[in-house]
């Protein structure tokens, strides 16, 4: 009796409706919204302005072309692309962003499954080392690696950046991708081991796949952080290599040489945006994964 009637239940269960969402949930979510709409009215004032010419930004505020009679232009970003070498600064910005990205992940996820999952002297030390190195500023350690570069011959290269920015950029990936490979299940790695598995198979057989979530988080962080930098890109490239100046060095010289023209300046914000929104886009869905992951795993 009890094995027929089990089923019974288990389908009145699933077929109960579902409760709607109480007064305290939709407060919550009003207020999220709310919070969200603030946070983009700067962004939207920015993109509207960058499509106006330069008498309508001086004489009207931007909510004012959301009503006929519109007048919007290309010609800021054309003006931008054109003259003030945004499209040279914007592919010297891919040049510089993409290899420190690839590189930091690739020894980040080496080092992270040797302290998560190798046996070596000091393992816990060295990586209590590593992870300390998050608190030294970039500023103390500008000129040492800027003198050691010019001793080596590689100083204004994009060579000397991609270094910098892994170097800049290996603690926290390495704290982030250990924590998350330490927390993956055990029991694989060790049949994996009993099948005669090497260490390097069970890295890009295992370990690699199953840590997609934290490995595009670090994707988004590096890949924001490298192109939004400005004193980094300054101080390895500006004094030998300006020709190499990515687009923030670039769009912050534009500040000072156009003034107060400001409706170029913001074609040359939004062109700067576009690239890393596409990224942070398509990688959004594993970020909270990723991070919560990193967070309390190891």
């Amino acid at each position: 009796m009890t094995a027929v009637s089990r089923p019974l239940v288990t389908a009145a269960a699933v077929a109960r409706p579902r409760r709607l969402p109480g007064p305290g949930r939709w407060l919550l979510h009003a207020v999220v919204v709310g919070l969200m709409a603030l946070w983009l009215v700067p962004t939207l004032g920015l993109f509207v302005n960058s499509f106006r010419p330069a008498a309508d930004v001086a004489r009207s505020g931007w909510w004012t072309a959301l009503v006929p009679p519109w007048d919007f232009t290309l010609a800021n970003y054309e003006h931008v692309l054109s003259r003030q070498g945004l499209d040279h600064a914007f592919v010297n910005s891919l040049f510089i962003t993409i290899p420190s990205t690839v590189i930091t992940i690739m020894v980040a996820a080496f080092a992270a499954y040797a302290f998560a999952w190798m046996q070596f002297p000091f393992r816990n030390l060295i990586f209590v080392a590593i992870v300390g190195l998050l608190v030294i500023p970039l500023q103390s350690t500008f000129i040492p690696i800027l003198k050691l570069f010019a001793s080596t011959g590689i100083a204004g290269s994009f060579l000397a950046i991609w270094l910098a920015h892994t170097g800049y950029g290996l603690p926290f990936a390495v704290y982030l991708l250990r924590n998350y490979m330490g927390g993956l299940p055990k029991e694989v790695f060790e049949s994996a081991a009993i099948d005669g598995a090497s260490p390097t198979t069970a890295f890009f057989r295992l370990a690699l796949p199953m840590s997609v979530p934290v490995l595009a988080s670090l994707t988004i962080f590096q890949f924001l952080f490298v192109w939004n930098d400005l004193l980094v890109a300054l101080i390895y490239l500006g004094a030998t290599r300006p020709e190499n100046l990515p687009l923030t060095v670039v769009v912050a010289n534009l500040v000072n040489s156009l003034g107060g023209e400001t409706h170029f300046l913001t074609a040359a914000a939004f062109i700067t945006m576009a690239l890393p929104l596409v990224v942070f886009l398509a990688l959004q869905r594993y970020f909270v994964r990723g991070i919560t992951g990193g967070a309390v795993k190891g």
